[in-house]
């Protein structure tokens, strides 16, 4: 697969692979010899990029997903760049599918969440440690000066935020420079390419997560579809409705007939898409079939002229959509 830069120096591949649907989020979780099998395919595919955090779990091992990730790469660990997350937990007394995020990033929480997390991954460092989300109670100055220390100890090669905005992206990447941020994007939430000047200016890369709006833009679902009750964040996402996907017919016909016209899915043209508009956009979806990972892969090989990229744009700005699943409530420590 084509590689990019993010940051000054972090190498990874043009598409990553989100691991968190193995273990949580997205129904029953994959069985674990399976997930690792998978996991290891998609290196062999030529994935080098595998993203996960320390709160992706089930309730049996709240943990699982590093564990996960950390059994599949171990035998090539050397060639490839390990994400996880630290900061936030879940609210478990919440009776929402979706629980609610507590942010937790105290200097003490965060050494002791990147000693479990090595533990878990059975690594002596992690190659992209990012905040899982903003903390209000910790300055941000705070949080980039244990990172600083982190680096400096070995234990972290590079870090990076998640869903953070442009101020705190400054205010972090002063006290120590932030290779990447991990926000939300896809052709169905935008809101965050406001910060690209920002990263532009400050060389820092963009991970995209949800790029293809939790599966919606592989044109794959109808309003026939179906998801598991209590545990698939999917049957609680408005994009997922029998009115979402009706109003989001026109999107879908845009999608077929502009990836028809370059002889690919709907999905790699979602993903194309963003590729396209800057070098150093990362897309990280996440996917439990292997023809999936081949399929998501492709999207690199999607060339998308910056006419073409424009024209998509402008066809978006005038197109009426479904709201879209935009996150996980915050709630207060």
């Amino acid at each position: 697969m084509r590689q990019r830069i993010l940051g000054k120096d972090l190498t990874v591949s043009a598409v990553g692979l989100g691991c968190m649907g193995f273990s949580h989020a997205y129904g029953a979780p994959t069985k674990e010899q399976e997930a690792v099998g998978l996991i290891r395919q998609a290196a062999e595919t030529g994935y080098t990029f595998f993203g996960t955090a320390k709160v992706y779990g089930t309730p049996d091992d709240p943990h699982q997903n590093e564990t996960l990730v950390g059994k599949a790469l171990r035998d090539c660990r050397n060639r490839v760049v390990i994400a996880t997350k630290f900061g936030i937990r879940f609210d478990q007394t919440s009776s929402e599918v979706n629980k609610p995020l507590v942010p937790d990033s105290r200097p003490e929480v965060i050494r002791a969440s990147v000693e479990a997390s090595l533990r878990r991954l059975g690594t002596d460092y992690i190659d992209l440690y990012y905040q899982h989300r903003p903390d209000p109670n910790v300055p941000i100055e705070e949080v980039a000066g244990v990172m600083a220390d982190l680096i400096r100890e070995g234990k972290i090669t590079h870090w990076g935020l998640s869903e953070a905005g442009e101020e705190t992206i400054r205010r972090a990447h002063a006290v120590c420079p932030v290779t990447a941020i991990q926000n939300r994007y896809s052709m169905m939430a935008r809101w965050h390419e406001t910060l690209f000047p920002t990263l532009e200016e400050l060389g820092i890369g963009y991970v995209a997560f949800s790029p293809l709006a939790n599966g919606f833009l592989t044109a794959r679902y109808d309003a026939g579809s179906r998801f598991e009750q209590g545990s698939d964040y999917r049957s609680v996402m408005p994009q997922f409705t029998a009115e979402g996907t009706e109003k989001n017919r026109p999107l879908l016909e845009l999608l077929h007939n502009i990836a028809a016209e370059k002889n690919a899915t709907p999905g790699q043209l979602s993903m194309a898409w963003m590729l396209c508009k800057k070098p150093w956009i990362v897309p990280i979806p996440g996917t439990r079939k292997l023809q999936r990972m081949v399929e998501n892969a492709g999207a690199a090989e999607v060339i998308l002229t910056p006419e073409e990229v424009g024209a998509i744009d402008r066809a978006l700005d005038r197109m009426e959509m479904s709201e879209v699943f935009g996150g996980s409530r915050i709630a207060k420590r």
